[in-house]
């Protein structure tokens, strides 16, 4: 599928109207829409009246059998699909379908798409939503889009007059203050082989340190460490990085401990496309979380919102009753573990500038009004090409008050073969919210300690 010409152009005229305006903080009254037409975070309230219901809260109370233990029970196991979209019908609703979605479909004829009935259960903390409200009125662009001020934590364009503030929304967006897992990766091959990578993560926010003081460092946005702990070969590899909100006047910060080596260096390469940590190739470094980093090199166009199929409520994919091998399959994950629902998206158009350089040209993002989170993001290679369909298997973590991934997924249309980061089901303990950390324990010096082989 070839990228449009003229939308290109309406790419780059987006971004020269951009460069000539200031963008940000929206007035008060436009701000008093927040919890009243809109949701705190800045969704519409209202349902479509039909299949996408109004939002009243989100679902922020744990179900029977919850243990508290980071293991995530199916609040909807009872319910059963409305419908399934596949070879023989997807046309019928390809008005609903990122192309990246269609051509999966066209591809592979055990591609379907299982259909539930829309549960709108993304909710934040209080705490979240009200400083959400917050940043309305005060937090802006500065520096042609590629760093905030006036800002300090959350979500900061509640209420986007551009497509740039919408992905800023999806990089700030809250993820627990502190927490840790551990997830498996895997890139199967065209025939469906594949080994797991293992992953101890730790992700913190500067704002939820222990010894935080304001002000002190306040352009990093949040402190993220990775261990690979399993195969043997690569166990004792730790990455650190320390995310500045503005890379462009100063480059996110990163490091790598090779424990051959036993020594910690300098890492620029963790960074736009860059080659993905253990990914044999299939992402590069702002592939991860389906999108990080700075975006300056693209052009950001607002294309608009729609209603689309997007997978969400994804508990089945992280059953503990299932293996890696019922959810890893050739060309794609299991499909008949999926869930897809119908909910409203912000549709926002990334070119590649003139003269800068990504092995992607054009990235296409769909967005959850509910909680900012990537959904789909289809990729262009530089002929024009879709290459690359990324889906996010979001669910609630109903006992954190937050919206995550299950898994991600990343589908090479041309190699036939994918990645599939989050996998927990063979886990023990797979998600710990709330641990306690400094900042000493982000330090380069702190890398030695955290690698063992």
């Amino acid at each position: 599928m070839k990228l449009n010409k003229k939308l290109l152009a309406t790419g780059v005229l987006a971004a020269s109207l951009f460069a000539s305006h200031a963008y940000g903080a929206v007035s008060a009254a436009e701000a008093a829409k927040l919890g009243d037409t809109l949701t705190p975070i800045g969704a519409e309230k209202a349902g479509n009246g039909g299949d996408i219901p109004a939002w009243t809260g989100g679902l922020s109370s744990p179900p029977a059998g919850y243990k508290g233990d980071g293991v995530y029970v199916n609040p909807f196991a009872d319910e059963t699909p409305k419908f399934t979209i596949n070879q023989s019908n997807v046309d019928q609703y390809a008005d609903k379908l990122s192309p990246g979605q269609i051509a999966m479909i066209k591809k592979y004829p055990d591609y379907v798409m299982p259909v539930y009935q829309t549960h709108r259960s993304a909710v934040y903390p209080q705490a979240v939503m009200d400083q959400t409200v917050k940043n309305a009125t005060q937090s802006e662009l500065i520096k042609g889009g590629n760093g905030l001020g006036n800002y300090e934590t959350d979500t900061p364009f509640p209420i986007p007059q551009n497509g740039l503030e919408v992905i800023w929304n999806h990089i700030t967006r809250y993820r627990g203050g502190s927490v840790q897992r551990t997830v498996g990766q895997a890139t199967p091959t065209a025939s469906g082989d594949f080994s797991i990578v293992k992953f101890q993560d730790e992700l913190t926010w500067r704002t939820a340190l222990d010894d935080y003081k304001p002000g002190e460092d306040a352009n990093v946005l949040f402190y993220f460490k990775q261990a690979i702990t399993a195969p043997a070969r690569l166990a004792g590899n730790v990455l650190l990085v320390h995310e500045t909100i503005d890379q462009v006047a100063e480059p996110r910060r990163a490091w790598i401990y090779n424990a051959g080596q036993r020594r910690v260096r300098r890492a620029p390469q963790v960074a736009y496309d860059g080659p993905g940590t253990a990914s044999d190739g299939m992402r590069t470094s702002d592939n991860f979380d389906m999108f990080n980093g700075a975006p300056d090199r693209y052009n950001w166009e607002l294309v608009g919102k729609q209603e689309m199929y997007i997978p969400y409520n994804s508990y089945k994919l992280v059953d503990q009753s299932l293996s890696y091998d019922q959810i890893i399959k050739a060309g794609h994950i299991n499909q008949d573990l999926t869930r897809y629902e119908l909910h409203r998206v912000w549709h926002v158009r990334a070119t590649l500038k003139e003269g800068e350089r990504h092995i992607y040209a054009q990235r296409d993002f769909y967005i959850d009004e509910d909680s900012w989170q990537a959904a789909v993001i289809d990729h262009y290679d530089g002929r024009g090409e879709l290459w690359r369909v990324a889906e996010a298997h979001a669910m609630q973590f109903y006992d954190q008050d937050v919206p995550w991934y299950a898994i991600e997924t990343l589908y090479d249309l041309l190699s036939g073969r994918y990645l599939a980061l989050g996998l927990t089901n063979e886990e023990t303990n797979p998600y710990e919210f709330g641990v306690q950390r400094r900042s000493r324990d982000y330090t380069p010096a702190a890398l030695r300690r955290a690698g063992t082989r």
